[in-house]
């Protein structure tokens, strides 16, 4: 039933607006801010093996950080999250323990691997609560006012459409909903050379992108077992 379920979540996304391969094509409004960063990500030959390598080991600080950022994110039951970003779905399953049987977790990705792996996941752990969603470059494709918390992590320095992005997740939270960033912090002279060369910019841009979009910064959370990453706190206006 589940797998039925996630092969009926695929094919209505990836019907709600053109396609090139399985991915959607941006509107003629959206405006890229680094063309090809998700070159990668889109490849249909994506090896999720060697991801699961990258993203799910102690050398990964939001890795090791992970009970602390789910402890910060102040989840209740009931409460309906979207993962933006998923990934090889690294928070779902804590995710999915904090919100409940009355709550829900949306994991996004516009990855179609990740995206098939996170609904295995879900199935083979019986997480009855989390819905796989293939988002658009652009777009996240959740229906408005379907999320109290939207989650951001390691993931928004690869929008290449914040612009379209944010305004989507807007929409998709409620009135009040809570938007949280986990970012690298990119400081000249400071950061390793890898940030500064695959990060476009620093935190006060995110955090400007972020508040032009309609959004109220709340606070940033320290986080004991963050360094090399920062966690900002949003209100949706």
């Amino acid at each position: 039933m589940r797998t039925l379920l996630f092969a009926i979540i695929v094919a209505i996304t990836s019907h709600l607006s053109p396609v090139v391969g399985q991915d959607a094509v941006p509107s003629a409004a959206s405006k890229s801010v680094k063309p090809g960063i998700n070159k990668a990500f889109l490849d249909p030959d994506l090896d999720v093996e060697k991801w699961i390598k990258r993203f799910e080991v102690e050398s990964r600080e939001v890795f090791r950080a992970r009970a602390q950022i789910v402890k910060q994110l102040q989840l209740s039951p009931g409460d309906r999250i979207a993962d933006v970003g998923t990934g090889t779905g690294l928070f779902i399953e804590p995710f999915s323990e904090a919100v409940g049987n009355k709550g829900w977790v949306y994991a996004l990705d516009i990855a179609p691997k990740f995206v098939e792996r996170v609904g295995k996941m879900a199935e083979i752990l019986h997480l009855n609560n989390v819905t796989p969603v293939l988002s658009g470059q652009d777009d996240i494709r959740l229906a408005p006012g379907s999320v109290d918390v939207a989650f951001i992590c390691d993931v928004y320095h690869h929008f290449e459409y914040p612009a379209a992005s944010l305004a989507s997740i807007r929409k998709a939270l409620v009135p009040g909903g809570i938007l949280v960033l986990i970012d690298f912090e990119r400081i000249p002279g400071k950061s390793r050379e890898w940030t500064l060369n695959h990060v476009r910019a620093g935190k006060a841009t995110f955090r400007k992108e972020i508040e032009q979009a309609g959004f109220e910064f709340v606070e940033e959370v320290k986080v004991p077992a963050l360094n090399e990453n920062y966690f900002l706190r949003f209100q949706r206006k």
